[in-house]
């Protein structure tokens, strides 16, 4: 037994004592020393070469466990390509035919058949047996065929088209700097085309992932394809920076301009060069939208034809009829219920009609009465021009005459165009007036007015500063539309209408053939369409100058005399 004393001598902080002083024991006699560092230590503590022993063979067993696990993991992974292959196979055993094949809802793809043995992959060649995707006969294949860089398929409701969208960006889903956006006008309106892609993808690709929160799905070569939406025009900025191999629109009808759809063609770009880039949209005709989307694809060239845009892209308009769709015109069940729609639906939906426009807010336009060659005007009736302004949107100022026998509104120039400041706005205005008399006097946006913490002057006192007489418009909403109904009557078949256009205005004529009612609010138009010339003729009509006497003008003409018929603001 070793001595209490010698002990204590040596170092009595190490060890375990009783209450009286005495050394507690190990079962061997050996004094029991206490745990952990020793007091006052400031050292690193010191292993023994026992406790050192202990603590590598703990770390050698820990590598060995995680080996293991990377092993079985390995196994695991292993395991699933083997069923994979198995489940491929099947797929073959269990069809006759490529119907069959179709029928039962089976992809096989490219990348399962790579994946086969090769005694497989010889078979599936010499058979013919393999079927990626057997898409419909017609529309849907030659959209998918498709190597024009902007492609639009539209037409008829249960044409394909939603479907085709969701394959046609597999088309490079085996390499690696793949990436695509499919798009629509707001998220709720994605849920269909994702809960289609989830029966697809993974059949399509196994090991293929969805990142709900993200809502991207990654490919196991890396290539990732994005879902977003695209609600207004300020939403593209949620993709700037980005940059994507293949972008397609489903409902693309449903964008009130194309701002959105010409800034996304700027983020088409990659750095493979085995990566062809692609712009895609669908859509069925009429919409917010229909009035650009049919002159991007349709007005410049015949259906099915490949044609060179104005912006130098390859374009082609592929339209789609029910009856493309075997599976849906088979029973008649679908067409049934379309020709139950009401006429205009009816040629929208079923024929794919692009020339109606369902829910048009001013049906009573019609180009045949109300557009008209342009003429000479008298000198003596009584000018006016109606200005709404925007930056980032369009401006728009429209001139018109007013003839002083029946009071009709002959609208004879526009100006139209986005970007312009107030100063480059009245420069315009002022070149388009080289050829009038005086300056025409004018009515503006209100907002063009309002300061908005800017402590500069107001685009209503540039272009005053300017020398262009102009006072605040009257924009109540509905009672302009009520107006602008007014004036598109035609109260006999032999009278003119009393408004009429000259045909050197198109983007006027567009919006009133196109503009459609707000679907909130009855009384009103959809202001998320393009509504610029609308507004400018809005105010035009509501708050034009008074007229003055055509006997009196002719007089102020000759003798060149200005009389200001309005005390405040010159005219």
């Amino acid at each position: 037994m070793t001595d209490k004393k010698k002990i204590t001598k040596i170092n009595s902080t190490q060890y375990l004592t009783d209450s009286n002083g005495n050394p507690i024991l190990n079962k061997d006699g050996s004094p029991r020393k206490k745990g952990g560092r020793p007091k006052g230590s400031t050292s690193k503590y010191s292993y023994s070469s026992e406790q050192k022993k202990k603590i590598a063979a703990r770390k050698a067993l820990k590598q060995k466990r995680s080996t293991v696990e990377k092993l079985e993991k390995k196994l695991r992974s292993k395991k699933q390509i083997l069923k994979q292959q198995e489940t491929t196979i099947k797929k073959f055993e269990n069809a006759s035919d490529e119907q069959t094949v179709s029928r039962q809802g089976k992809v096989v793809t490219e990348s399962e058949v790579s994946s086969l043995p090769d005694s497989v992959q010889q078979h599936l060649d010499a058979t013919n047996a393999f079927v990626a995707f057997m898409p419909n006969e017609g529309p849907q294949t030659d959209f998918l065929a498709a190597d024009e860089k902007d492609v639009l398929y539209g037409g008829a409701a249960g044409g394909g088209k939603s479907f085709a969208m969701l394959i046609d960006p597999l088309r490079y889903c085996h390499v690696k700097g793949h990436r695509a956006l499919i798009l629509r006008r707001s998220m709720p309106e994605l849920r269909e085309l994702i809960d289609k892609s989830r029966e697809l993808y993974p059949k399509a690709f196994p090991g293929t992932k969805f990142r709900e929160v993200e809502k991207i799905w990654n490919f196991p070569s890396g290539a990732k394809i994005e879902f977003g939406f695209l609600e207004k025009d300020a939403d593209v900025y949620r993709y700037q920076g980005q940059a994507y191999s293949w972008i397609g629109f489903d409902e693309i009808t449903h964008l009130p301009t194309e701002f959105g759809w010409n800034y996304l063609a700027s983020r088409l770009r990659t750095t493979d060069p085995s990566i062809k880039t692609y712009l895609r949209c669908t859509a069925n005709p009429g919409g917010v939208g229909a009035h650009w989307v049919k002159k991007r694809y349709l007005e410049e060239s015949e259906p099915n034809k490949s044609f060179v845009g104005s912006d130098g892209l390859t374009r082609k308009f592929i339209p789609a009829k029910l009856l493309d769709n075997p599976y849906l015109a088979k029973d008649g069940e679908y067409e049934r219920m379309l020709l139950s729609l009401p006429p205009i639906q009816r040629k929208q939906l079923l024929e794919g009609n692009w020339e109606v426009n369902e829910g048009a807010a001013f049906v009573e336009f019609d180009p045949l009465i109300h557009v008209v060659t342009p003429y000479e005007l008298p000198l003596h009736w009584e000018r006016v021009k109606g200005i709404d302004y925007g930056y980032a949107s369009e401006s728009c100022c429209l001139w018109a005459a007013v003839d002083p026998q029946d009071k009709t509104i002959i609208i004879y120039r526009e100006l139209y165009q986005k970007g312009l400041t107030g100063e480059a706005l009245g420069t315009q205005i002022t070149e388009r007036e080289l050829d009038e008399y005086r300056s025409v006097p004018g009515v503006l946006d209100t907002a063009a007015w309002a300061r908005t913490g800017y402590t500069g002057p107001t685009i209503g006192e540039v272009l005053l500063k300017a020398g262009h007489k102009l006072r605040r418009a009257d924009k109540n909403r509905i009672a302009g539309k009520v107006q602008i109904h007014e004036y598109l009557k035609q109260p006999t078949p032999e009278s003119r209408p009393r408004l009429q256009i000259f045909n050197t205005c198109p983007n006027l004529i567009r919006e009133l053939q196109n503009i459609p009612l707000s679907k909130t609010n009855p009384e009103d138009v959809d202001t998320h369409a393009q509504d610029h010339a609308y507004d400018a003729l809005r105010y035009l009509i509501m708050s034009r100058p008074r007229m003055t006497d055509p006997i009196t003008e002719m007089i102020r003409l000759k003798e060149r005399v200005f009389e200001a018929s309005d005390s405040t603001f010159g005219y």
